[in-house]
C-alpha cells in the first residue's frame, strides 16, 4: 500500500525475494504495488544491485547457486518469456558469471516489471530470485476513502483471490483499517502483516489454501496431531445410587 513504511517494505521484499536464490516454498515471487508504491520497484533494483552472487559458503555470499542445472534451465526460460511477452527486465540476473565457478547454476536477482496474469513468468511457480511486479492503480486518487484507498485494496485482494494458488501472502501498511480488511476478506491459508514470510511458529497450523493444499489435513499444529490421533469419546454416569426407575424408559438415554 501506498501508506507503508517505504524502508522497511523495501528490505522485507529484497530479502524475501532472493533470500535462498529464490528456492523456498514461500519465497515472495509476486508483488501487487498498489498507487504510488509501484515506484518503489526502482528501490528494490538499488538494493539488489548490492547483493553478493557466489557459492553459499564463500564468505559475504547473499544469494548462492540454484540446485540443478534443470532449476537453472526453467529459471531462464521462464525469464525470456516474460521478455518475449511483453514484460519489462527491470533487473537481469541472467548469465551471470562468478569467478571460480564457471559451472554454477548461478543467476543474479531478477525483477520484471508490466508482468499481467497471462504471462507465463506468472502462471508458472518460476522458484528463483525473480521478484514479478504487477500494479493496482486504475482508479483516480481523489477516489480514495480515509484512512485508505479503500477501492484499490478491495481491488488489490480480488485480484490476489483470483489466483488460484492460496500458500502464503502479506500486506505492508500502515493502516490498521487496511490490514483488518485485508485480513478478513483475502483466501489465503497463510497471512502476512508487514510480515514477507508469513511462516508461523510450529505449534500452528501451515494453512496453505485452495491450490496449495492437497490432502485432508495441514500438516503440523493441532491438525497434525489430530491426523496422529485416534480420538475416543466417553460419556460417563455415576448415578446409579440414586433411586432406579419403575419402568423401563424406551427414550433416548442421554445425561441431563
Amino acid at each position: 500500500m501506498p501508506d507503508a513504511d517505504k524502508e522497511a517494505t523495501i528490505n522485507a521484499l529484497t530479502a524475501a525475494a532472493f533470500g535462498a536464490s529464490g528456492q523456498r516454498c514461500m519465497a515472495i515471487s509476486t508483488a501487487v504495488f498498489v498507487g504510488d508504491s509501484y515506484e518503489w520497484v526502482n528501490d528494490i533494483k538499488a538494493k539488489a544491485l548490492k547483493l553478493s552472487v557466489n557459492a553459499g559458503h564463500e564468505k559475504g555470499a547473499d544469494l548462492g547457486p540454484l540446485i540443478s542445472t534443470d532449476s537453472l534451465a526453467r529459471v531462464n526460460r521462464l525469464i525470456d518469456s516474460a521478455e518475449r511477452q511483453g514484460a519489462r527486465i527491470v533487473l537481469d540476473g541472467r548469465n551471470k558469471s562468478v569467478p571460480g565457478y564457471p559451472n554454477g547454476n548461478f543467476v543474479g536477482p531478477t525483477i520484471i516489471s508490466d508482468v499481467t496474469t497471462d504471462m507465463d513468468c506468472y502462471k508458472e511457480e518460476i522458484f528463483g530470485p525473480v521478484l514479478l511486479c504487477l500494479k493496482v492503480d486504475s482508479l483516480r486518487n481523489d477516489a480514495f476513502l480515509i484512512p485508505f484507498p479503500n477501492e484499490l485494496l478491495e481491488e488489490a485482494i480480488d485480484f490476489t483471490n483470483r489466483n488460484p494458488q492460496g500458500n502464503g501472502c502479506a500486506i505492508f501498511t500502515s493502516s490498521g483499517a487496511a490490514a483488518r480488511k485485508y485480513q478478513y476478506e483475502i483466501d489465503v491459508g497463510q497471512v502476512g502483516i508487514n510480515l514477507p514470510i508469513p511462516v508461523p511458529l510450529p505449534f500452528f497450523s501451515f494453512t496453505g489454501s485452495r491450490g496449495s493444499f492437497v490432502g485432508s489435513t495441514h500438516f503440523y499444529g493441532k491438525e497434525g496431531v489430530h491426523f496422529y490421533t485416534q480420538i475416543k469419546t466417553i460419556t460417563s454416569n455415576w448415578r446409579q445410587t440414586e433411586a432406579s426407575p419403575q419402568k423401563v424408559d424406551m427414550a433416548m438415554p442421554i445425561l441431563k
